[in-house]
């Protein structure tokens, strides 16, 4: 199995995420009696558009969408994100909502914290600002890629693209998603999806049975990908793991 910069562990432990993980200890105990295990089902919701979030959350294990959602219903996913950071990004850069939903992509568990207590923290200047706004640059990194990725490179290489992504923030080179799914996150048509995977399936390249995707080949993948993926993930790695200097 590929090891990649998005570290996990079988322990729910808030240090399992690597923002709280990088905090000094005396930010990091300030905190901790505030965070929150939170086992979250998959497809379960965090938050919905427009709406004020009260909490925001720290990912140890699995993967939690945001996805933009049009009037019709139709949605697209604009970012993931998993233990590398955190959701609920609006409630330290002025705003109290955001235009998008974010929800599991698998069963995961997080640590929540209510949203007063990060203001309270990031207002401080301290390790914590720093490590969020860090993890924001990288998160729009991400969705400005995938925006261009979206527009300028075919549905297999897009594919590919959230293929690696999702697999970077689990364990294994296994990823469980129906292609129905699969169409809602990528904002494309349930036929299209069906032929990328077979596309990738008669190249080697993965398995897909029942909703389970295994990847047969990851380096056939990253070979087959078009640049975004190396885009978002060097940006990630320049950011993380995070390193608080003086």
């Amino acid at each position: 199995m590929t090891r990649t910069f998005f570290e996990e562990s079988s322990l729910n432990t808030p240090k399992q995420n690597q923002i709280l993980a990088a905090l000094p200890a005396e930010e990091y105990a300030r905190l901790l009696p505030h965070l929150e295990l939170t086992q979250l089902p998959l497809g379960s919701v965090l938050h919905e558009p427009g709406v004020q979030m009260d909490n925001a959350y720290f990912p140890v294990t699995g993967i939690i969408s945001l996805l933009y959602v049009m009037r019709s219903g139709a949605s697209a996913e604009i970012g993931l994100t998993g233990n590398e950071g955190l959701v609920g990004v609006s409630l330290f850069m002025g705003g109290e909502s955001t235009t998008s939903r974010a929800v599991t992509q698998n069963a995961s568990a997080s640590y929540q914290l209510k949203a007063d207590i990060l203001r309270k923290e990031f207002a401080l200047g301290g390790p914590l600002q720093n490590l969020a706004l860090r993890y924001t640059q990288a998160l729009m990194t991400q969705m400005t890629q995938t925006a261009a990725c979206n527009r300028h490179h075919k549905l297999d290489q897009q594919l590919c693209r959230w293929l690696l992504l999702s697999l970077d923030r689990l364990r294994g080179d296994e990823l469980t998603m129906t292609q129905q799914l699969i169409a809602n996150m990528l904002g494309v048509d349930l036929d299209g999806v069906a032929k990328a995977l077979d596309k990738l399936q008669a190249a080697g390249l993965i398995r897909y049975t029942d909703g389970l995707i295994t990847v047969m080949d990851r380096p056939g993948l990253e070979k087959r990908v078009c640049e975004c993926y190396e885009v978002v993930k060097k940006e990630f790695s320049r950011l993380l793991p995070y390193k608080l200097t003086n």
